[in-house]
C-alpha cells in the first residue's frame, strides 16, 4: 500500500509540476503555433521527454547527495531558465514581425522550370519544432524541482534506487499528461477560431509574457504554479 501511495503521489506531482508558470509560458511560444492537435501531443511529450532526462540525473544525485545539491547548486538554475524565457520570447517577436533575415530557394518544377523564391527562418524553426521542445524540457527540469524533492523524501523507507526511478518514469507521465492537457487548451481554440490576425495577437502576447515572467524571475520573486491547490 505504501509504494502504490508513492505510485500515485509521484503521479500527481508530476501532473501539478507540470503547470509551472515558467513551464507554460514557455512552451505556449510554440503552441500556439502548431497546426494539429496531433502536432501539439507530439510537442508536449518532446518537451517532457526532456524534462525527465534531467529529472532523472537530478534524482540520482539527490540519492547520492542528498538534498544538499538541491539548494546549493540546482537553485542556481531559476537565472538559466529566465534566461532562456528571454530568448524564446525575443525570437517570438522576430518571427511575428519578420524581423529574420530571408534566404533565397529554388525548387524544379514538374515540367523543369526552377521557380526562385525566399523563405523566412520559420520553416526551419518547424523543422526543428520537437528538438527545441525537447531542448526547453531539459532545461526546465533543471529549476522548480520542488515537487522531485517531495517525491524524493517520500521515497524513504519506501523504495530502492531502481523504485525510486520508476517513480520519476511515473512523474514525468504526470508530466505529460498535464501538458498535453494545456497544449490542446491552447491549441484547439487557435486551431477552430483563431484567423491570422489572431494568431499574430497571440503569439506576439505569449512573447511578451514570456519576456515578462523572464523579468520576473530575474527580480528575484519565487516561481508560480497554476496549481497551488495542491502544494504540499
Amino acid at each position: 500500500m505504501e509504494f502504490l501511495f508513492f505510485i500515485a503521489l509521484a503521479l500527481a506531482l508530476g501532473f501539478k509540476h507540470s503547470y509551472d508558470a515558467d513551464h507554460l509560458v514557455a512552451v505556449s511560444n510554440l503552441l500556439t503555433r502548431s497546426h494539429s492537435l496531433r502536432k501539439t501531443t507530439l510537442m508536449g511529450v518532446s518537451w517532457a521527454a526532456g524534462h525527465m532526462v534531467t529529472a532523472t540525473f537530478i534524482m540520482i544525485l539527490l540519492y547520492e547527495f542528498r538534498q544538499t545539491i538541491l539548494r546549493d547548486f540546482l537553485g542556481n538554475f531559476e537565472l538559466v531558465v529566465a534566461v532562456m524565457l528571454v530568448v524564446i520570447g525575443v525570437v517570438g517577436l522576430l518571427i511575428e514581425f519578420d524581423l529574420l533575415h530571408r534566404h533565397p530557394h529554388e525548387h524544379e518544377l514538374a515540367d523543369h522550370r526552377v521557380e526562385s523564391h525566399s523563405h523566412t527562418h520559420v520553416h526551419v524553426r518547424r523543422m526543428n519544432e520537437h528538438r527545441t521542445m525537447f531542448g526547453i524540457g531539459i532545461v526546465h527540469g533543471l529549476a522548480s524541482n520542488d515537487e522531485i524533492l517531495i517525491l524524493f523524501v517520500a521515497s524513504f523507507g519506501v523504495t530502492s534506487l531502481a523504485g525510486l526511478l520508476g517513480g520519476v518514469g511515473v512523474f514525468s507521465i504526470g508530466v505529460v499528461a498535464g501538458m498535453i492537457l494545456f497544449g490542446i487548451g491552447v491549441s484547439y481554440p487557435m486551431l477552430r477560431w483563431g484567423r491570422a490576425r489572431v494568431r499574430r495577437v497571440v503569439n506576439v502576447g505569449a512573447a511578451l509574457l514570456s519576456i515578462a515572467y523572464a523579468i520576473y524571475l530575474f527580480l528575484g520573486y519565487e516561481g508560480l504554479n497554476l496549481l497551488p491547490i495542491l502544494r504540499v
